[in-house]
């Protein structure tokens, strides 16, 4: 019976045992795998800070070497861009064989060639455009200039000009001018031109390149209306002279009909116009004076008057 108790304890004895080496290798399991997955954590954290110090020098690297490969295409470029310049400005196939002019009636192609100062045989690059339209327009019947070189060996000139519509005495010559008042050249012709008198702009002024004063220009816009309803009725190859002293009583000279036609200001110039035509038929070959320089609107009645021999 002693015998039976004591194998007993000693089995108790060995199961606590084992529990304990099982409780002992458990924790120590767990231990060892809180160790291990501690020191993964480390490592992953230190290959994270690795990998990101690699993409971090290796997007310098990059960068590094986009910024040089960007230097090496801009020397280049630039390289080939000197190189063409250079070559552009030596190579005598650039060199000026051909200058046009275009659009000029009024002033030669020869004296435009020459005022623009362009040279043939010379590179086509070395003038600037700049400095050859001012001197082009130096001249009083260019209104405006474009410059086109044409590659690799012609220049072309087109220009606009201003044309002689009037023309002004001064000093037993003739001015003449463009419809924006323009003094375009002094010349011993009025080139049938229709003659402007009364104008008030000072005699010191009146020099080819310069323009009308303020008060003649104004009333230069009326003449130019006068002269467009002239031509609507083809009266405006008849007319020779067109006073302006009096900008409430213009008078125009028909030197082919012998006749002077007083207009008054520049209202009613339409009807104004079909009346003079109309006077001009009815009194056909009488010198005289037409008269339509009245108000149309209140009663006037055009008339005409004819020249008395005394």
């Amino acid at each position: 019976m002693n015998e039976v108790v004591k194998k007993k304890k000693e089995r108790e004895k060995r199961i606590k045992q084992n529990k304990k080496k099982e409780e002992l290798k458990d924790k120590f399991d767990l231990e060892t795998e809180t160790v291990i997955n501690m020191t993964n954590k480390n490592k992953i954290q230190k290959d994270a800070q690795i990998k990101r110090k690699i993409n971090k020098q290796e997007q310098k690297r990059r960068k590094r070497n986009k910024k040089i490969k960007l230097i090496l295409k801009i020397v280049l470029s630039l390289g080939i861009i000197i190189g063409g310049i250079i070559f552009a400005m030596t190579s005598p196939i650039f060199n000026i064989k051909n200058i046009e002019v275009l659009n000029n009636e009024e002033v030669s192609s020869e004296t435009i060639i020459s005022i623009s100062e362009i040279k043939t045989e010379e590179n086509i690059f070395k003038f600037k455009k700049s400095d050859v339209i001012k001197n082009i327009r130096e001249n009083p019947y260019i209104e405006s200039v474009e410059i086109k070189r044409k590659l690799p060996s012609t220049v072309q000139i087109d220009v606009k000009e201003r044309i002689p519509q009037y023309s002004v005495e001064f000093m037993e010559k003739y001015v003449y001018i463009s419809s924006q008042g323009y003094l375009l050249e002094i010349s011993e012709d009025s080139k049938g031109l229709p003659i402007i008198q009364g104008i008030v702009t000072p005699e010191e002024e009146i020099e080819a390149g310069k323009r009308l004063c303020i008060e003649d220009l104004e009333k230069l816009e009326d003449v130019i209306k006068i002269m467009n309803i002239a031509k609507e009725n083809e009266l405006d190859s008849k007319i020779s002279f067109i006073n302006i002293k009096n900008k409430n009583e213009y008078v125009l000279y028909l030197e082919e009909e012998n006749k002077k036609v007083h207009l008054g200001d520049n209202t009613n110039l339409s009807n104004k116009m079909i009346y003079v035509v109309a006077l001009i038929e009815k009194e056909k070959d009488k010198a005289g004076e037409i008269f339509v320089n009245g108000d149309l609107n209140n009663k006037f009645q055009p008339y005409f008057r004819e020249k008395v021999e005394i």
